[in-house]
């Protein structure tokens, strides 16, 4: 039997399920199992939409294997439906040929009717180009569970435990992490914890006794040979809570971080918030407002200033982002871009936010714009905005999305050492003979850092435009035309700072250059990888300093026959690129939702070659 390279799983269920739990267990015992990974956690946007609805189905994709991955993958081989609904909005993206778990138990009239299937799908022969295995998962649990006394209500929620059993000895995977992670977890209710272990054993056990035929059989996945280090999985709001503290410690500041709930973003704010053994004071504020206005508070006190939200709370963040450039204080702004616009698609990914970050506040008042490629880039990234903003004085923008800030990949553990410090200093004495210059510029056009307090440096900061050197207020046409310039300078000056553009994947010339940012980096790598290996002439640019951009990128650029910018919008980077080289850069746009598929830009990329 051929074992393949790698494997898409996707568990599909009610929001009440614990698909999500199921899968981030399943990703747990996947990483210790030595295998990639990539994931792709898909939330419903309601809180709890009605029990068996279609817009209710929570799911959970993993793609696993002894290669490298880099994507979710395209099409799941298996699909796990808990209920008729996840059955129905998941089994067409479902790999022809591929195979079907469903719990034949959930498959009753009402939750037929709520998922609008007028006759049952398992026995109509709808699903014939499908392998099914069905099952009564949910009869099969309460079994397992029976001599433990729980209700009907808590006992079938054990039911993803048994799915999670089943699962795993498809797979080969250890139970023992599991087992150890349920007592820990239940460790106030030996109860609950006895009778979700059964549950998960009795899955396993079926798997071994129940001699199922046909589609289901046991696969082991060899594992991979990484470079030698220490290993765990990470999603991109760890990898940046993570890259924000280590940022502070190599510059010498404390963290203080400003932030109100909004999805995706309200993750990071729950990973600092036990963060606070490293210097990290946390703050819920009570509106978006208010959190940006207190990290701005923190950086005029002399700790670094960090504040975060999604599309939406940016914009109202903008004014304060305003009066940030002005006072020229370090802050970093992150955005976990979401569908927009308004509310829009609050649970799904987009990177729809481009313009709002270089351009999106009134009057001239560029701000820096990182983003991140994937959950481990994140950690970097943040570290490249705390790096920014500290030593230019300015606020930098870090832009992540849905998929980043959800999905997780298994991260190597960074010696810090191998970090270059870059220790700020503040102003202790006057500098400007007799008297303080609170704007002084240096070399690169920053100011300096004056704590409040320190004694004979009282300066005056504020949002009114300013003298030259001094800060008092001066609003005179030829000052604000000249501290224009020199705000826009100190901005343009930071690509003297950071790495010219590499070429990721391919040659620094050619017939087409793919030129992605952000979360399209795994599929377009993908994609671009497959192409070259047909013999067509492609390369990958990922580009990472969206503002300013690196030095060299016009003329890379233009060193191609073609330019073809995937992006999940309707083609802000193309935009820039355009705008900014006069290239004439193609848009691949998607807004669904969903990140681009392999196959999607497999086949542009043809169009424009072949």
């Amino acid at each position: 039997m051929e074992v393949p390279d790698s494997v898409v799983i996707r568990f599909a269920g009610d929001s009440g399920d614990g698909m999500q739990l199921t899968g981030g267990q399943f990703t747990l015992s996947t990483a210790l199992a030595g295998n990639d990974l990539s994931t792709f956690p898909d939330y419903p946007a309601e809180i709890r939409a009605p029990q068996g609805t279609l817009f209710g189905v929570s799911a959970f994709q993993i793609n696993f294997g002894s290669i490298d991955i880099t994507t979710a993958g395209d099409t799941p081989d298996v699909l796990v439906a808990m209920n008729p609904a996840a059955l129905k909005t998941n089994v067409g993206d479902l790999k022809s040929g591929g195979l079907i778990i469903a719990d034949s138990g959930e498959f009753s009239k009402r939750n037929l009717d709520k998922a609008k299937y007028e006759v049952n799908p398992l026995e109509d022969g709808s699903l014939a180009r499908w392998d099914v295995l069905a099952f009564d998962i949910s009869a099969l649990t309460l079994e397992a569970v029976k001599p433990f006394g729980l209700g009907n209500k808590d006992a079938l929620r054990c039911k993803n435990m048994w799915t999670l059993g089943l699962a795993l000895w498809m797979f080969e995977r250890d139970r023992t992490p599991l087992v150890q992670w349920l007592k820990a977890k239940f460790g106030k209710d030996p109860t609950l914890a006895d009778a979700n272990i059964a549950a998960l054993n009795a899955g396993h056990a079926y798997g071994e006794t129940a001699e199922l035929s046909g589609p289901i059989r046991r696969l082991h996945l060899e594992p991979t040979h990484p470079a030698p280090g220490l290993y765990r999985t990470v999603n991109g709001a760890e990898a940046i809570s993570f890259g924000l503290v280590a940022g502070g410690q190599l510059a010498g500041l404390k963290l203080f971080f400003g932030g109100y709930p909004i999805t995706p973003a309200s993750a990071i704010l729950h990973h600092l918030v036990k963060m606070k053994e490293f210097g990290v004071t946390t703050f819920q504020a009570e509106d978006e407002i208010a959190a940006i206005c207190a990290a701005i508070g923190a950086s005029f006190a002399g700790q670094l200033g960090v504040t975060s939200s999604s599309g939406p709370g940016i914009a109202l963040k903008g004014e304060a982002m305003g009066l940030a450039v002005m006072t020229e204080l370090p802050l970093v702004i992150v955005n976990s871009q979401r569908g927009g616009p308004s509310t829009g698609l609050p649970t799904k990914t987009e990177q729809s936010d481009l313009y709002q970050a270089v351009y999106g506040r009134n009057g001239d008042a560029p701000i820096p714009v990182i983003a991140c490629r994937s959950p481990a880039d994140a950690f970097d990234c943040a570290i490249e905005a705390v790096r920014i903003a500290a030593q230019y004085m300015t606020p930098v923008i870090l832009l992540t999305d849905g998929y980043i800030a959800n999905a997780a990949e298994p991260w190597k553990v960074p010696d810090m050492a191998d970090y270059a410090p870059f220790p700020i200093s503040f102003l202790d004495e006057k500098n400007g003979g007799d008297t303080v210059l609170p704007f002084k510029r240096d070399a690169k056009g920053a100011r300096p850092w004056i704590k409040p307090g320190t004694p004979g440096l009282m300066h005056r900061i504020g949002g009114i435009e300013k003298g030259i050197d001094t800060g008092a207020i001066d609003y005179s046409p030829e000052v604000h035309q000249i501290q224009t310039d020199a705000r826009k300078a100190k901005i343009d000056g930071i690509a003297d700072s950071i790495p010219e553009q590499d070429v990721n994947m391919g040659t620094s010339s050619g017939k087409l250059a793919v030129v992605g940012w952000g979360s399209t980096f795994g599929p377009i790598h993908q994609a671009v990888k497959r192409a070259r290996a047909k013999g067509l002439d492609v390369s990958h640019v990922h580009i990472r300093h969206i503002w300013p951009l690196p030095n060299n990128l016009g003329a890379l650029l233009k060193s191609y026959d073609k330019v073809l910018v995937p992006e999940m919008n309707t083609g802000q980077l193309k935009t820039v690129l355009r705008d900014q080289y006069l290239v004439d850069a193609r848009p691949l746009t998607k807004t669904s939702g969903k990140p681009f598929t392999i196959a999607e830009l497999e086949a542009a990329i043809d169009a424009q070659l072949v």
